[in-house]
């Protein structure tokens, strides 16, 4: 069973949706500590004056949110922040040749009133991955496991946990992962390989690193092609 274990992250690139696809099982990492200035809560995304980032706003005040897991991170709706991004997506995608394909599905997500970041952030994920044909992964969120430890013990762990043997990760992971605990365990490392491909974009240069809604805005059904159809042979 391949599994990858990834934080959850807002309207993320399509790199995190590659290893959706690789995987049997995809474990949200939202017991661990949350990175202010990380992609838990924000992304960019392409306008005619270059990349624009929309932030969801979250609490800060009365605890130290650097020492506070993801799941338990809240969302600020002091801030109209849900309507701001609705808008900001309609005045720079507005024109793009499926907007209209995805309006519907963003409405309805922009319209939630979550408290917590990580529900909003992991329904919208879960949904847009289906979007993708993705409906053979099975998702599960780490803090349902029960699981202790810190860094690679708590990922075997998470492994152990979910009875993975293949473990596949980012490519930045081959300067930290301890791999001989990983050999020790049995589980087999693979490591992500981001080789995708250009695609139409409404404004100049291209930047491989946006939101994947800019993929899906613009590609609509055809957005595997530039993902892991690649990677396939397709």
């Amino acid at each position: 069973m391949k599994c990858v274990i990834l934080q959850p992250s807002y309207i993320p690139w399509r790199g995190f949706f590659h290893q959706i696809q690789k995987a049997d099982v995809f474990v949200f990492y939202d017991d661990v500590q949350f990175d202010k200035r990380g992609w838990r809560n924000r992304n960019r995304i392409k306008t005619p004056q270059g990349s624009k980032w929309l932030t969801i706003p979250v609490h800060s005040r009365g605890y130290q949110i650097e020492h506070t897991p993801i799941h338990k991170i809240e969302i600020c709706q002091d801030q109209d922040w849900s309507r701001k991004h609705w808008l900001t997506l309609q005045q720079h995608y507005g024109k793009a040749p499926y907007f209209e394909r995805y309006r519907e599905l963003l409405e309805r997500f922009y319209s939630r009133r979550d408290v917590l970041l990580a529900d909003f952030t992991i329904d919208l994920t879960i949904q847009i991955a289906s979007e993708l044909g993705l409906h053979n992964t099975r998702f599960v969120r780490s803090s349902t496991l029960g699981v202790t430890g810190t860094k690679t013990e708590r990922l075997l762990n998470v492994l152990a946990k979910i009875k993975a043997m293949h473990y596949i990760t980012g490519p930045s992971a081959r300067d930290y992962i301890e791999a001989d605990k990983f050999a020790a365990a049995g589980i087999a490392l693979e490591y992500m390989t981001y080789d995708y491909p250009e695609y139409p974009q409404l404004y100049s240069p291209f930047d491989p690193q946006v939101s994947i809604l800019d993929l899906l805005f613009m590609t609509g059904s055809d957005a595997p092609r530039y993902i892991w159809d690649r990677a396939t042979g397709k």
